[in-house]
């Protein structure tokens, strides 16, 4: 017997209706909500999901969390969705995370919720469980008639972000994971960099808004658990599975975008045929492919697509998509961590990365360069990469983003940095614009 119920409503105004349904979900504390921005991805079950209110719940660090997971999912068998923060890798490798840490995030944190709302095309899906499954009509009579709940916090005028690494300092650290990679200790490292905001006040919900509506990414993601928030515009998938099949699709390599027709076309010309860009990517394609044949039947690993170039309101990236087939009786949690974190915001070799990155960053990554999504009833599973995207601790009044760029034998420390302010554009304007 299922333990949800299931009612179907069509929509004339799928755009109006997203945002009055992300407006409604803010009385809950606990809200997850998806949105592929209409954006046809090769890969996809639904246009947006919005996941409210825990029925149960699981939250830890990162000791042990893949095997809590995996009893979790084991035993529930329903929809849960939730995120994996980077230092699960301590969970996987011996390694540690000892920088500083602002946010205070639980490594890891799923919830089964009462209520999800799926949309795909004009359809609207409601799936409650069972104890919730009579307020069906009167919510959907809420969302379409623009009901809130809940008044949010004011946004801060005049915001000062500040930089845990500045300019020159920056350029030194760039200069030695060159230093580790032209004496063999890696290929290529994803070094990254915080932005932040102290003792400031922001409100998500507006935030979160403004941010997709200027970058309108396939993986955007709003998250709010209590005081704790992420407003995510991701372009990239890290990992999915459909049936027996595997899906990754890793980014790496980036040019921006430009408002002449011509000059834009070109630049993504150029980055298809750009020998660094496309070696950063071919690296981590390879990682992938090492990764996922842990789980995979042998010589089912694929390379679907090889450095294509997708292009996004902001930036042009190169993303290949790397397929494999499962063996049977893998356990959909075992493939998670068998290719955690995704290779993209590591590097290669990927632990040796990991130990050079973590001594060379001020801060701990947390849920950045993690992972939000969700597993099915049936084991199947979706989750993005958390890049482009602002955290917030609402308690503590922090507000943080970070970017990252691959560092390889052909990188110049200048061209990094102007990277990195490229990738971070789109979140300090609406932190400082609002």
């Amino acid at each position: 017997m299922s333990l949800r119920t299931e009612q179907t409503f069509f929509i004339d105004n799928i755009e109006i209706f997203k945002k009055q349904l992300l407006a409604w979900g803010q009385q809950y504390d606990t809200v997850v909500f998806l949105d592929s921005n209409n954006y046809k991805l090769q890969y996809s079950s639904y246009d947006a999901i919005l996941a409210v209110e825990e029925f149960t719940s699981i939250k830890t660090d990162y000791y042990q969390a893949f095997e809590q997971l995996k009893e979790y999912q084991s035993y529930t068998k329903d929809y849960l969705f939730g995120y994996l923060s980077y230092d699960l890798k301590n969970d996987t490798e011996a390694l540690s995370s000892k920088n500083f840490d602002g946010l205070q995030f639980p490594d890891l944190y799923f919830f089964q919720p009462q209520k999800i709302i799926f949309i795909k095309n004009n359809e609207i899906i409601f799936s409650y469980l069972r104890m919730v499954d009579d307020e069906i009509e009167d919510d959907f009579e809420q969302i379409i008639n623009g009901e809130t709940f809940q008044e949010m916090s004011k946004h801060d005028n005049n915001l000062k972000v500040k930089l845990r690494i500045h300019k020159d300092e920056y350029h030194a650290k760039v200069t030695k994971v060159i230093d580790h990679i032209k004496r063999g200790d890696i290929y290529e490292a994803n070094f990254c960099q915080e932005f932040y905001v102290e003792n400031a006040t922001i409100n998500p919900l507006d935030t979160y808004n403004q941010l997709n509506k200027i970058s309108q990414p396939p993986f955007a993601t709003y998250f709010k658990n209590d005081e704790l928030f992420l407003l995510s515009a991701s372009p990239e998938r890290y990992i999915r599975k459909e049936g027996n099949k595997i899906i990754s699709q890793p980014i790496k390599g980036t040019a921006k975008r430009f408002v002449d027709a011509i000059e834009d076309e070109k630049a993504a010309f150029d980055l298809a045929r750009d020998e660094k860009e496309r070696s950063e990517n071919i690296m981590i394609v390879d990682l992938v492919r090492n990764d996922l044949s842990r789980t995979a039947k042998k010589g089912s690993v694929k390379v679907e697509e090889l450095c294509k170039v997708y292009s996004f309101k902001q930036v042009h990236q190169l993303i290949s998509t790397v397929v494999s087939e499962i063996k049977e009786d893998i356990h959909p949690v075992d493939v998670i961590r068998d290719t955690f974190p995704m290779g993209s915001m590591t590097g290669a070799p990927k632990i040796s990365a990991m130990i050079i990155i973590e001594d060379l960053e001020e801060t701990k990554r947390g849920l950045y360069s993690g992972s939000v999504g969700y597993f099915t009833p049936d084991g199947d599973f979706d989750f993005n990469v958390v890049i482009r995207s602002i955290l917030y601790n609402e308690e503590k009044k922090y507000i943080s983003y970070s970017v990252g760029g691959a560092i390889t034998a052909k990188s110049t420390p200048e061209k990094e940095y102007e990277e990195c302010l490229l990738k971070a554009k789109a979140m300090k304007f609406v932190l400082t614009n609002s």
